[in-house]
């Protein structure tokens, strides 16, 4: 809204006077002025003071020359004091008084003499009319809660920042009701607001605007790692952790509980980590697999009458000769009974020795041995059975060819635990010729699947 008054004609009325020699001028303002007889000319009228919320809607009353404005409360307003003068002197117009020395009214040239001023002027010591500064004085009448603002030739009573008038009384301006003044929040206080931010954000320089808090700068509040984000932050952890409940601290992720496929054999959890250890007799490889240590090249302990025999998970001494009387050793690991002997007649003529080693809980049924003849004789018939060992049927010797035979494993074996499977052939021919061998098969069970 804005109203202004503009300069308007002035109206001149003037008297003459037949018995004295006399002119007098009297000067009509234009609208928006006022005649100030102390200072002989015409005066603006603060219509913000006079007139009664003269602006609405939270605007504020500017008072201007002859007029006013309404205007926002955060307008800045820069008045011209050379301009208000120039406007107030053209308002009106004033002629010059000619009144005779018998003039009762006309000032005596006498600076002594005592003037006569308008209200709320008074004279000073250089006989002028001077303002009375009634709210230095303490001569107005203002209430505890206004403040009071001099004028020439008066006073007024305005409310203090952050108050409007309401009738005679100062009401607080609810600022957070106007056009938003703040980011995020606007709290009102008598006289005054502040602003607030959400939480993440805090006020920037201008006390209006929320900026985003970095917390991984400023307060770094997660244990591991933290990133920020536009109003608050999230928190992650290393490899080989997890968040807690609180969604800040760390964990360790206990890896061995959540799978049982980590390790082959067993799984140790760490911080942050895990590791994989294997049984004695076992080294780890590739970090989680068991592989068997083959002591009879790291550390053989058989002394050197015995060959060292590896097996899954350990190793075993056996005797260089294994022969028993009557038989003796021909060659390595193969005794034969000397046909000389008598007693050798009723016995196998030759017993080989022989070592395997297989895992635990072999998957069967599963072929583990071959035996074959070393000898082969025209027209005789091999035949091969399980002389001796298989009391509990873990065995069948199945005959692939005419000087062959497979040992099948039928039924599962756990270790440690050793066999000893005594595997005949029988040898005849069309001449009523018979003879056997037997080899003698040392079965080595591990004491793991692997």
């Amino acid at each position: 809204m804005l109203t202004a008054m503009f300069l308007a004609a002035l109206f001149l009325i003037t008297v003459h006077s037949q018995e004295t020699e006399e002119t007098i001028t009297y000067t009509q303002c234009t609208d928006g002025y006022e005649w100030d007889p102390v200072r002989q000319r015409c005066k603006d009228i603060d219509e913000c003071e006079i007139v009664p919320d003269a602006c609405k809607g939270g605007m504020k009353c500017v008072n201007h020359y002859g007029g006013y404005l309404c205007l926002p409360r955060t307008a800045q307003i820069i008045v011209n004091e050379r301009e208000e003068a120039a406007a107030e002197s053209t308002s009106g117009r004033n002629n010059v008084i000619r009144r005779t020395p018998a003039d009762p009214q006309r000032t005596p040239p006498n600076p002594t003499h005592q003037i006569q001023c308008a209200a709320g002027y008074e004279q000073s010591d250089h006989n002028v009319c001077q303002d009375i500064d009634e709210c230095a004085t303490g001569t107005h009448n203002c209430r505890a809660d206004q403040v009071c603002v001099n004028l020439r030739g008066s006073f007024s009573c305005q409310c203090p920042p952050g108050y409007q008038k309401r009738g005679d009384q100062c009401v607080d301006i609810d600022e957070c009701t106007l056009p938003p003044y703040c980011h995020h929040r606007c709290v009102n206080t008598p006289g005054s607001y502040y602003c607030q931010c959400n939480a993440g954000f805090q006020l920037a320089s201008n006390n209006h605007t929320c900026v985003d808090i970095n917390e991984c700068d400023a307060n770094n509040p997660c244990a591991q790692q933290c990133y920020n984000i536009l109003g608050s932050f999230i928190c992650q952890c290393n490899p080989g952790f997890e968040l807690s409940s609180d969604r800040i601290n760390c964990e360790d992720t206990d890896e061995c509980r959540t799978s049982s496929y980590l390790c082959q054999y067993q799984c140790v959890n760490e911080p942050g980590k895990f590791s994989c250890v294997c049984p004695e007799g076992y080294q780890v490889v590739g970090g989680r697999t068991c592989q068997d240590i083959n002591e009879c090249e790291t550390t053989n302990e058989c002394r050197e009458d015995e060959i060292c025999w590896n097996y899954h998970g350990g190793f075993r001494c056996y005797p260089r000769n294994p022969c028993q009387e009557p038989y003796i050793l021909t060659s390595e690991n193969r005794c034969v009974c000397p046909v000389s002997n008598t007693i050798c007649r009723e016995l196998p003529y030759s017993v080989v020795y022989k070592y395997m080693s297989i895992r635990s809980d072999r998957t069967v049924p599963s072929d583990i041995f071959q035996i074959q003849a070393t000898t082969i004789y025209p027209n005789t018939i091999n035949t091969f059975r399980i002389k001796s060992g298989n009391e509990n049927g873990e065995f069948y010797l199945r005959q692939t060819s005419a000087v062959s035979a497979m040992l099948v494993l039928v039924k599962s074996l756990s270790g440690p635990r050793e066999h000893i499977v005594d595997l005949e052939m029988l040898t005849v021919n069309s001449l009523n010729y018979r003879t056997s061998s037997v080899l003698r098969l040392t079965i080595i069970v591990g004491p793991y699947a692997f």
